[in-house]
C-alpha cells in the first residue's frame, strides 16, 4: 500500500513540474521578460576573441519568434550555427558560432522584437546585448527617423521591414555584404545605432523584403546620404527617406508573346539595338521606348515558317548602352496570338470633352478611318478623326463634336488596323454615351514654390492608383473632368529632362527625382470647381486616407500618413532606452 501511494506521489509532483505557462487564475501578465545574466562577464569588456558562444538568462520562459529576420549583429557574425530556443521554451537564449571575433572590437547584439514569454507573448521590445574584445565599450550611437516616401497607408508590424546600416568608408562599398553596423527601424520609424566606433561610415536605409539584412538593388526601397559620416560623438536626428530603388542591368529574358518576342530587360537601358543570327528571320521590326524595360521583335511568323510545326531556337544578338551580347529563346508559333482592338475608356461611358481611345495588343502602324463609320443614336452619321496616340503606340484616340447624352456607335471592318505584319481580324462594335458634364467636378491646383523644370501632377484613388495625370510646368494646373470620389495628390518632379521619374541609384550615389504629397485628401462633387493652394514647402504631413462612417455613427479610426513629403520638424517616440533628437532631414 506505502508503494502504491509513494508511486501516485511521485507521479503527481512529475506532473507539476513537467507543466509551463502560467497558473490558472490571478491577473495576467502584461510584462516582457527581464534579462537576468549572461556567460559574458557582466563589465563586458576583454572578452575573449575565441568565445563562440552568447548565453542570456531570463526571469521566465521565452520564446523566440522569427529570430533569423529579427536578430541583427554588428559587426556581422556570418557563420552563426546555432540559436536557441527553437520550437521549446526555455529561460536562456543561445546563439553559437564558428567565427573567431575581431579584435578591439565592440559587438551589439539587437534582438528586435523576436523576445516574447511563453504564457502572454509580452514582447520584450528591440533588447540588445553588447560587448567587447577590446578594453571599454564603444559608446557612441546614430537616432533618427525612416520615412518611406511611396507609402501613403500605415504599415503594420508585420509589414515593417525597414533597416538603417553604416558600411565602413573604404574605396569602394560592397553593398552585396551586410553593412557594418546595422538596426532594425521600429513601427514608429523611429531607429537607433548603438555601441558604435569612431570612424567614417556610409549611412543606408532600406526596406529589407527577404530578410538578409542585403540592399537588393530595384527590388528593395532605398535611402541614403552622399556626404560621408565622421563619427565623433553621438549625432541625433539624422532622418532618412525610403524611394523606389534603380534596377541593376541584367541579361535580358526573352518569351513568345503576340507577334513576336518579347525582350525584357532589368536597369531600364536607354537605347538597345536587336539583330537576327537566324537564317530564316530576316524580316523583322524592332521597337523600344527609351529608359523603358521592354522590347519587342515583330515578325511574320506564317510567312518566315518560323516554328509552324515544331519548336526552333531563335538567337538574337543585341547591343543596350554599350553592353554586347547575345541569347536566344525556343519559339513556337501560337495560332491564337492574333491582333484585337478593344475599348480602352474604362466602360460604356464617354466623359465629356474626352477622345473615345482604343487600344490594341500590337504596336499599331496604320490606320483606316475612311471605312469606318460613327453613328449617333444607330441612326445618323457623324464626322470624326482618328490618329495613332502619339505617346503609346498601342492606342488609337478618335475624335468627334459628341454631344452629351447621346448614345453612338464606331464600327470598324477587319483589317483596317494594322501592325508590321498583321491587321484586326475581326470587325468590331463599340456601342458608348458621351455623359453630362454636370456628373464630374474639377480642380484647380495653385502652386507656391513648384518645381522649375517639368512635373507629373497625380490624382491617386484610394488603393494608391494614378486616375489622372499630368505631365506639365508652372504654378497652375487644372483638371477638368474628375469623376467624384477622394483623391490624393501626388507630384513627381522630371529634374534631368528625360521624361521618366527616376528612381534612387545607390550605386552610383543619385538621389531619386523629387516627389511631393499634398497633406490632405482632396474630394471631386458633381458640378464643383475645387481650388486648392499647395505650397510645396508646406511641413504638413499627409492627413491619411479617411474611412467612411459607421451606420451607428460610432467614431471611426482615421488612418495614419506613413510618411512626411515635405521637409520639416517630425517628433520622435519616447520610449525607455532612446533618447529625444532633433531631426534634420535627409535622403
Amino acid at each position: 500500500m506505502k508503494r502504491i501511494l509513494l508511486l501516485l506521489i511521485v507521479s503527481f509532483l512529475v506532473h507539476s513540474c513537467a507543466r509551463v505557462g502560467s497558473p490558472v487564475g490571478g491577473p495576467k501578465d502584461t510584462l516582457a521578460p527581464q534579462f537576468l545574466s549572461s556567460n559574458i562577464d557582466t563589465t563586458r569588456v576583454n572578452v575573449r576573441r575565441d568565445i563562440k558562444e552568447l548565453r542570456i538568462d531570463f526571469n521566465e520562459y521565452i520564446t523566440l519568434k522569427d529570430v533569423s529576420k529579427n536578430l541583427n549583429i554588428s559587426p556581422p557574425i556570418e557563420n552563426i550555427t546555432r540559436i536557441l530556443p527553437s520550437n521549446i521554451a526555455n529561460k536562456y537564449l543561445i546563439i553559437q558560432w564558428s567565427d573567431t571575433l575581431q579584435a578591439n572590437t565592440t559587438y551589439n547584439f539587437n534582438f528586435g522584437n523576436s523576445i516574447a514569454d511563453n504564457s502572454e507573448s509580452n514582447i520584450l521590445r528591440y533588447f540588445n546585448f553588447a560587448f567587447s574584445t577590446g578594453e571599454k565599450l564603444d559608446d557612441l550611437y546614430i537616432s533618427g527617423e525612416v520615412k518611406d516616401a511611396f507609402t501613403i497607408k500605415k504599415q503594420n508590424s508585420s509589414e515593417n521591414k525597414m533597416v538603417v546600416g553604416l558600411y565602413q568608408l573604404k574605396d569602394t562599398i560592397d553593398y552585396k555584404k551586410k553593412p557594418y553596423y546595422i538596426t532594425k527601424v521600429d513601427d514608429d520609424g523611429y531607429y537607433e545605432l548603438n555601441y558604435l566606433a569612431p570612424g567614417k561610415f556610409k549611412i543606408i536605409a532600406f526596406d529589407d523584403e527577404n530578410g538578409n539584412s542585403i540592399y537588393d538593388p530595384g527590388k528593395e526601397k532605398i535611402g541614403f546620404q552622399k556626404d560621408t559620416i565622421n563619427i565623433e560623438k553621438s549625432i541625433s536626428g539624422l532622418n532618412l527617406k525610403l524611394y523606389p530603388s534603380k534596377k541593376l542591368f541584367k541579361k535580358p529574358e526573352l518569351k513568345e508573346i503576340q507577334g513576336g518576342i518579347l525582350m525584357s530587360f532589368e536597369g531600364n537601358p536607354g537605347e538597345v539595338k536587336v539583330v537576327s543570327k537566324n537564317e530564316k528571320l530576316q524580316d523583322y521590326k524592332v521597337t523600344h521606348i527609351p529608359k523603358s524595360d521592354s522590347v519587342r521583335i515583330w515578325f511574320d511568323a506564317v510567312k518566315s515558317n518560323i516554328g509552324q510545326t515544331v519548336t526552333e531556337n531563335l538567337k538574337f544578338a543585341y547591343e543596350a548602352d554599350e553592353r554586347k551580347d547575345s541569347t536566344s529563346v525556343f519559339y513556337k508559333y501560337n495560332a491564337k496570338n492574333t491582333m484585337t482592338v478593344d475599348n480602352n475608356i474604362g466602360g460604356s461611358i464617354l466623359p465629356p470633352k474626352s477622345d473615345f481611345r482604343l487600344v490594341s495588343n500590337y504596336v499599331v502602324d496604320k490606320i483606316s478611318p475612311e471605312k469606318w463609320t460613327l453613328k449617333v443614336d444607330s441612326l445618323t452619321t457623324q464626322n470624326f478623326t482618328a490618329k495613332i496616340s502619339e505617346s503609346n503606340p498601342y492606342e488609337i484616340l478618335v475624335q468627334s463634336d459628341f454631344i452629351a447624352g447621346k448614345k453612338y456607335q464606331l464600327t470598324i471592318p477587319k483589317t483596317t488596323v494594322s501592325s508590321y505584319y498583321e491587321k484586326n481580324a475581326e470587325s468590331k462594335r463599340f456601342d458608348f454615351e458621351a455623359d453630362k458634364a454636370e456628373n464630374y467636378g474639377s480642380f484647380n491646383f495653385i502652386l507656391t514654390n513648384a518645381p522649375t523644370t517639368k512635373y507629373w501632377i497625380q490624382l491617386l484613388d484610394t488603393s494608391e492608383k494614378a486616375v489622372y495625370q499630368k505631365y506639365t510646368s508652372g504654378n497652375a494646373v487644372k483638371f477638368d473632368i474628375v469623376k467624384p470620389g477622394d483623391y490624393i495628390v501626388r507630384i513627381l518632379v522630371d529634374n534631368n529632362g528625360n521624361k521618366r521619374w527616376d528612381e534612387a541609384d545607390f550605386v552610383n550615389q543619385v538621389f531619386a527625382e523629387d516627389s511631393y504629397l499634398y497633406y490632405k485628401m482632396v474630394v471631386a462633387r458633381p458640378l464643383w470647381e475645387s481650388k486648392e493652394e499647395w505650397d510645396l514647402n508646406d511641413k504638413r504631413t499627409f492627413e491619411g486616407i479617411k474611412e467612411a462612417p459607421k451606420k451607428n455613427n460610432e467614431d471611426t479610426e482615421q488612418l495614419q500618413p506613413s510618411f512626411n513629403n515635405n521637409n520639416g520638424t517630425l517628433n520622435n517616440p519616447t520610449q525607455s532606452g532612446t533618447r529625444t533628437r532633433t531631426p534634420q532631414l535627409t535622403r
